[in-house]
């Protein structure tokens, strides 16, 4: 029943963090503020009900070394996009025209806030630790990761092939960075920073949800398999190969670290939920 309590509480804060940004659709700074009282939200919630439900501290989002764990993750989620959209720009298919909105860049702080927090404590926080906990690191991975990218099947001008995309890029690269520092802090952060840069400085759709005004006035144009068509640079193979080489990365430090949890050992996986690196 944890499960299902767990999924409950963050659920509804998503789901009332969603209806209060679209009803001030628009509105920058309202959206802004808005975007982050659902991000604190749902971090005090997901704290309450796993401690409730599982009657332990909640060492994976401890207040000790959060604000630079956040910070790092949003610095590699800034660069990894900037990495896609620089080589977008030098492949000719990323025109620059000038300045966008200022303004508008500050609303999507708070927008890609609520959307990178709640989406992180439920299906990295929830599902894939506790699905973890009874198949093990490499089942609750792919398990999650391809429901993951099938959710945003939901999303205006969504594709398979996008919806695919999320799942190998952003599935593996923010549940690898779960795993490999094993606290939620990490994998928000770059999430965040991925989303921010998508929308607040690059401008482009994200996740198949239409072109956004951020602090560039630019356009993107070319093949789908190139530049993610309408669903955006992020069902572009230049984000699926960074997506996977990070990935890499994080499971390697993962296996280093010892977080790798076998299949069907559900103490070794409680053990692993109490570190914090």
């Amino acid at each position: 029943m944890r499960l299902v309590w767990q999924l409950l509480a963050v659920i509804t804060i998503a789901f009332i963090g969603g209806q209060g940004i679209a009803a001030v659709d628009g509105k920058p700074w309202l959206t802004f503020g808005v975007g982050l009282l659902t991000a604190v939200l749902s971090v005090f919630v997901y704290r309450w009900v796993v401690g409730r439900t599982e009657r332990r501290p909640v060492t994976e989002m401890a207040w000790e070394g959060a604000g630079p764990a956040f910070g790092r993750g949003t610095l590699i989620g800034l660069a990894l996009f900037a990495a896609v959209m620089t080589n977008l720009f030098a492949s000719g298919y990323y025109d620059v025209d000038g300045l966008g909105s200022g303004t508008g860049a500050v609303g999507f702080i708070g927008f890609m806030a609520a959307a990178a927090v709640t989406e992180e404590v439920m299906y990295r926080g929830v599902l894939f630790r506790i699905i973890e906990q009874r198949t093990g690191t490499w089942t609750a991975l792919a398990l999650t990761s391809v429901l993951f990218g099938a959710s945003h099947l939901f999303n205006p001008n969504a594709s398979v092939l996008g919806a695919a995309a999320i799942a190998v890029e952003a599935g593996g690269m923010l549940t690898g960075a779960y795993i490999a520092t094993r606290n939620l802090w990490v994998p928000m952060g770059l999430h965040f920073g991925w989303n921010f840069a998508a929308a607040g400085i690059f401008s482009t759709v994200v996740s198949g949800n239409g072109a956004s005004e951020g602090l560039l006035d630019a356009t993107t144009s070319g093949p789908t398999l190139i530049t993610g068509g309408e669903f955006g640079p992020e069902g572009s193979v230049y984000s699926v190969l960074f997506g996977v080489l990070v990935t890499t990365v994080f499971l390697w430090l993962a296996r280093r670290r010892g977080h790798l949890v076998p299949r069907r050992r559900a103490d070794r996986a409680d053990a692993i939920t109490k570190l914090s690196r």
